[in-house]
């Protein structure tokens, strides 16, 4: 029984190694769930990695359901962002029943003309969907390639972007034109790689060597996103 007991042990030892050095591994990015389902309640005052569970005797098919994808996100209201300095709006998919499932979505509008502009998400590949009209949408992959992925979406085409890559979306026709974006993470982040650049506080000179430049070159860009925060 020993003998067996130490090749069980050599076996799982040499499964581990395996796995770190190009064997299968299975990685979740948030935690997976434990129970069918574990329908945010925001009303409790605890504090988690997601929000509390609402008693699951209470949920009805409500806490699985959104309406109103199908109207343009422009307007604002609850869980909307606009910019009008990039001419987009994006309305959170709030479906409570999502809470724990590693999964969030949202609604993009974009105006003739408009870009949604370079950037990503940290926790989080994108699946986007055109809903109407038409978009120039892509992501770069990594350096030192910097390749330009990217074509022309029309209503009804579906584009996938890989976790962690900077993307982007341009409206360059007449019309308006509508996404929507399903994210592989309940808290995906956003980080607007112009906003990190030029509008965070970073030292000047930093910024100039970033980009080829010189200092007043950057304090004249600086100013235009302190005028137009949003």
């Amino acid at each position: 029984m020993a003998m067996v007991g130490r090749s069980l042990l050599l076996l799982l030892l040499l499964v581990t190694l395996a796995a770190g050095h190009g064997g299968v591994v299975v990685v979740a990015f948030d935690p997976n769930p434990l129970q069918d389902f574990c329908v945010a309640d925001p009303t409790s005052k605890v504090r988690v990695n997601g929000l509390p569970c609402k008693d699951p005797a209470a949920v009805t098919a409500d806490d699985f359901f959104f309406s109103g994808v199908g109207e343009p996100a422009a307007g604002g209201g609850r869980g909307a962002t606009a910019s009008r300095r990039y001419g987009f709006t994006a309305r959170s998919v709030d479906i409570p029943g999502l809470n724990t499932l590693g999964a969030s979505a949202a609604r993009v509008d974009v105006a003739p003309g408009g870009v949604f502009p370079p950037h990503y998400h940290p926790r989080a590949s994108e699946t986007a969907v055109v809903l109407a009209g038409a978009v120039y949408f892509g992501f770069v992959t990594s350096y030192p390639d910097s390749r330009v992925v990217a074509k022309v979406l029309r209503r009804g085409d579906v584009f996938a972007v890989p976790q962690g890559l900077v993307h982007f979306l341009h409206n360059n026709g007449s019309e308006p034109a509508a996404l929507y974006a399903s994210l592989s993470s309940q808290n995906p982040g956003l980080v607007l790689v112009a906003d990190a650049l030029l509008a965070a506080p970073l030292p000047v000179d930093l910024v100039a060597k970033t980009l080829l430049t010189d200092e007043a070159t950057v304090d004249k860009i600086r100013a235009n996103f302190i005028v137009h925060r949003s």
